[in-house]
């Protein structure tokens, strides 16, 4: 997730390029209800990877004949990957409204083999029903305006990423679902009733025997532990790829097409795109202020445990009691890149990755 490799102001934009960026918007969203949450964005990595992979070939070959180094590049990355066809605010946001109206509208469609509540259920591809993709489609508006406007005004964080917590929120707001939800065990952080396969008490004091009382984001990456480790892991391989190749995104690439196996069904996949794109984020922020590269690898992976944990913070608050699905990966990109990009503004950090402030 990034700020837009290449701008199209809305404030004071010519009315054809917004019609064409507002439709381009609107197909988006559908599209990514049409194909799921979860399968586009693993398009977004396919996209993003060929893009970044371009990025190093141009740097390697200093530019095409008749194509300026980099332009090429930024049209796969930024106006693609990042923007109207995969991009996340886009796509995804569409998908996971389409999926929340669907857990209210179409619950006759849950598959039997979905343990949550329907409206989580990220992985399920809506194809054709018009009233969903609609539903995708107008979100995906939502969220190509969010990130433009926080844009224009300068917001100092990933306004992708921001506008993915938010249309998720919107989302929850739109179609009847609360914020955060009915907490099952003794505090919002409480884990352990999803350990003991404890069921959701309904309002007449019975069971809800299809809702667990605690439903984490993943059932096989919850533990702070384990949370931790993949977050070292993780980081320590987005800082390496960004020494070798340059590319701050193409770390999140590969995570994001990892993701292509957790969708095919495939146990214990972990999901760390979150996790790569902060320790990238990290080695370009201690290369700038030390010359080790054993070191610049130490803070990315310091830098790939915070955002885990935090994730997962983001999981256990306002992902678990509630009905549908707020990305805790984005909330994670979007609050460490605020703190990033304001210290950097408060002249305490020598840059503030990848953002452009």
């Amino acid at each position: 997730m990034l700020q837009p490799l290449v701008t199209v102001p809305v404030v004071g934009m010519e009315l054809e390029a917004f019609a064409v960026l507002l439709l381009a918007a609107l197909a988006g969203g559908a599209f990514g209800a049409a194909l799921g949450a979860l399968p586009a964005f693993v398009f977004t990595g396919f996209v993003v990877f060929l893009g970044e992979g371009l990025a190093v070939l141009e740097g390697e070959l200093g530019g095409l004949e008749g194509v300026p180094a980099g332009d090429i590049a930024t049209g796969v990355t930024g106006t693609i990957g990042f923007g109207a066809v995969t991009g996340p605010h886009i796509a995804f946001a569409g998908g996971v409204a389409a999926t929340a109206y669907a857990g209210r509208a179409h619950p006759e469609m849950e598959p039997d083999d979905w343990d949550y509540h329907f409206g989580k259920d990220i992985l399920y591809a809506f194809g054709t029903k018009p009233d969903i993709l609609a539903v995708g489609a107008v979100f995906g508006a939502i969220g190509m305006l969010i990130t433009r406007v926080m844009g224009e005004l300068g917001f100092p964080t990933d306004n992708i990423a921001l506008s993915v917590v938010a249309t998720a929120f919107l989302a929850r707001l739109a179609f009847g679902y609360p914020i955060v939800g009915r907490v099952g065990g003794s505090s919002v952080l409480d884990m352990s009733p999803f350990e003991r396969e404890e069921k959701r008490v309904a309002a007449d004091g019975g069971a809800e025997t299809d809702r667990l009382a605690t439903e984490p984001w993943l059932p096989h990456q919850y533990e702070w532990t384990g949370v931790t480790a993949i977050g070292i892991v993780g980081g320590l391989l987005g800082g390496y790829i960004w020494l070798e190749t340059g590319s701050v995104f193409m770390g999140y690439a590969i995570s994001a097409m990892s993701l292509l196996f957790l969708n095919l069904g495939v146990e214990k996949i972990p999901v760390t795109h979150h996790i790569t794109l902060l320790g990238s984020t990290g080695a370009v922020i201690a290369a700038s202020a030390v010359g080790s590269d054993p070191v610049v690898l130490l803070v990315a992976g310091a830098f790939g445990a915070i955002s885990a944990l935090v994730g997962e913070l983001s999981q256990r608050v306002f992902y678990s009691h509630s009905g549908t699905h707020v990305d805790p990966p984005a909330m994670a990109i979007a609050a460490l890149m605020l703190v990033i990009g304001v210290l950097h503004l408060a002249g305490l950090l020598p840059n503030a990755g990848y953002l452009a402030l």
